[in-house]
Parts: C-alpha cells; sequence; structure tokens
C-alpha cells in the first residue's frame, strides 16, 4: 500500500473510532441524567419505569399530608384529578409547600406504587404552573382547584 493512503486509512479510522466514543460518552452522561416527566394517571396505570429516576407533577391533594413526628418523612398524594399516587418524601419541603399547591416531586416508583421522592419543587407565585402539570391538568380537563375547565370558563365570562 502506498505510504500516502496508508496514512489517510489511518487518519479516517482514527477520526472514525474518535466520533463513535464521543458520541458513546454523550449517550451514556445523557441516559444517567435525563428525567421524563410522568402525570399521576400515567404512574397509577403503569407506565412509568420501576426504579428509573422520573418527575411526577400534579397538585397535592387536600388532607393527604401526613408528617412523621420523629423523622423528616413525609407522606402525601399528588393528583391530576383523574388519579391520585402516594408519595413519600424525606427532607425539609419548599416554604411554598401545601395542600392544594401545584407541585413536581423527583425521584422513582417503588415496587409497591409509592413515589419515592428525592427532592420536590413547589411553585412560586399564584399564577404560575410548572408545564407539565399545566399540560397535565388541560388532559384532565380540571383546573388547578379540581374543577371542570367547562364549568369554570362559564363562571369567568362577564
Amino acid at each position: 500500500m502506498n505510504p500516502k493512503r496508508k496514512q489517510r486509512l489511518i487518519l479516517v479510522l482514527f477520526l472514525v473510532f474518535g466520533c463513535a466514543a464521543v458520541v458513546g460518552l454523550v449517550l451514556v452522561a445523557l441516559q444517567e441524567n435525563i428525567n421524563l416527566f410522568y402525570n399521576p394517571t400515567q404512574i397509577s396505570e403503569g407506565e412509568a419505569p420501576e426504579g428509573a429516576r422520573i418527575r411526577a407533577g400534579g397538585m397535592v391533594v387536600d388532607g393527604s399530608i401526613k408528617r412523621d413526628d420523629a423523622s423528616l418523612l413525609v407522606n402525601f398524594e399528588l393528583t391530576d384529578f383523574n388519579a391520585s399516587i402516594p408519595v413519600a418524601y424525606t427532607g425539609i419541603l419548599p416554604d411554598l409547600f401545601r395542600e392544594g399547591q401545584g407541585v413536581v416531586a423527583m425521584g422513582n416508583v417503588d415496587a409497591n406504587g409509592v413515589f419515592q421522592a428525592d427532592e420536590v419543587l413547589a411553585k412560586h407565585d399564584e399564577k404560575y404552573m410548572p408545564p407539565e402539570v399545566q399540560d397535565a391538568l388541560d388532559k384532565s380537563g380540571k383546573t388547578a382547584d379540581g374543577q371542570d375547565v367547562k364549568s369554570y370558563t362559564e363562571k369567568q365570562t362577564y
């Protein structure tokens, strides 16, 4: 083989293997850091992968918050007004966390169907709703306070 061709072949092979290695490393990094969003209906129907890190969003069910006196464990239910899922969180909750509040929790679903959250985010003002939570509520046909969208819009017209 001509030395010039041999040098080109080595360069092309080096570039191909280098690009393949970079793509492989990027895919591994993305797979570890990707958080897919699921609403409570999807989680209760088993669409969410068990054990995988996901985000779940919805409204905190009124009267569902139960705090453990001996630890920082908090149990509550999350709903999109079609289905509710139990959530367990150990840690300090955001100041804006309360019943009837829109939240997004990050964690995983265990074998018992309980969402084990390791992070809970609450909305920051009265008008803001996380886009994923708003989409889930829109699909359920409910407003943030649980009313049907149709009856809510009829009340709001002047």
